[in-house]
């Protein structure tokens, strides 16, 4: 038995699956680090193992996934590898990421890093409370024995906060106040990329977006956020997290006396005012 639609429903139909269609929707999440559930990075060691909390996707499955990790103070993994590649934030504390035999460079917050996937390696914390953002493009997320290690073509990188470059306003045609500084960590801006965005204190405006991911996460300083979504200021700390489909804009104010750095993983440009 065929089925009939008549022109008003296909039409209808069409629209409802037009791009443009998909374009005008949108979402957002907001969540602040005083709300965040934590569990374990590895249950079955329980407290032995570092904290964990999946602030995005779910690092249990084949998806990509954003993750918050806390380290105890004298922390250090034994020599292991990972069977997928991770990229890391250093939030709070001070880490250290490298070949087992390599001397140890403390890395404090602000500091990011990669990890390629099968590259031995020995992970470590320096301070008293120990803080990271960590992120995968697919997954599970799985610790493994140096004993299967494997060379995929990446090279890790260390890149401490002292050594990150920032560009100013003047410099970037999406970027429109006064103050604002970026630095871009990797990916391109033509797709899925991660960058880094500093606003000083005093700062008052909007990061418009209208891409179909965008996911933010406070590194350092404070930031008093608003959305036509979230109407009530609410107060983002470091650890905390937004993220939004569609055209969207998030209103920001930075009222502390140090500059905000947030971070941002998104498949499409967007600007800041």
């Amino acid at each position: 038995m065929k089925t009939r639609f008549n022109i008003p429903t296909l039409a209808l139909v069409a629209a409802l699956l037009s791009p443009a269609a998909f374009a005008d929707t949108t979402a957002s999440k907001v969540v602040a680090a005083n709300d965040i559930e934590w569990g374990y990075l590895n249950p079955l060691r329980g407290d032995k193992s570092p904290g964990a909390a999946d602030l995005w996707g779910d690092r249990t499955t084949d998806s990509a996934t954003g993750m918050l990790v806390r380290f105890k103070k004298g922390f250090e993994s034994p020599p292991h590898i990972h069977n997928i590649t991770y990229r890391g934030i250093v939030i709070e504390g001070q880490m250290h990421n490298d070949d087992p035999n390599a001397a140890k460079m403390w890395m404090p917050a602000g500091s990011f890093w990669t990890q390629p996937a099968g590259e031995d390696h020995t992970t470590a914390a320096n301070t008293a409370t120990n803080l990271i953002y960590l992120e995968i493009d697919s997954g599970p997320y799985l610790v493994k024995p140096s004993t299967e290690k494997f060379d995929n073509g990446e090279r890790p990188l260390n890149l401490h906060r002292d050594n990150i470059v920032w560009l100013n306003d003047s410099d970037l045609s999406d970027i429109h106040a006064p103050g604002v500084q970026t630095s871009y960590l990797w990916g391109s801006t033509a797709d899925m990329n991660g960058s880094m965005i500093r606003l000083p204190a005093g700062f008052d405006g909007e990061i418009n977006t209208a891409a179909s991911e965008f996911r933010a996460v406070v590194i350092a300083g404070a930031v008093e956020y608003l959305s036509k979504a979230q109407k009530t200021p609410q107060n983002l700390s470091p650890g905390s997290y937004l993220e939004s489909t569609g055209k969207f804009s998030h209103s920001l104010k930075n009222k502390g006396d140090i500059p905000a750095t947030i971070y941002i993983r998104t498949n499409n440009k967007y600007r800041v005012k």
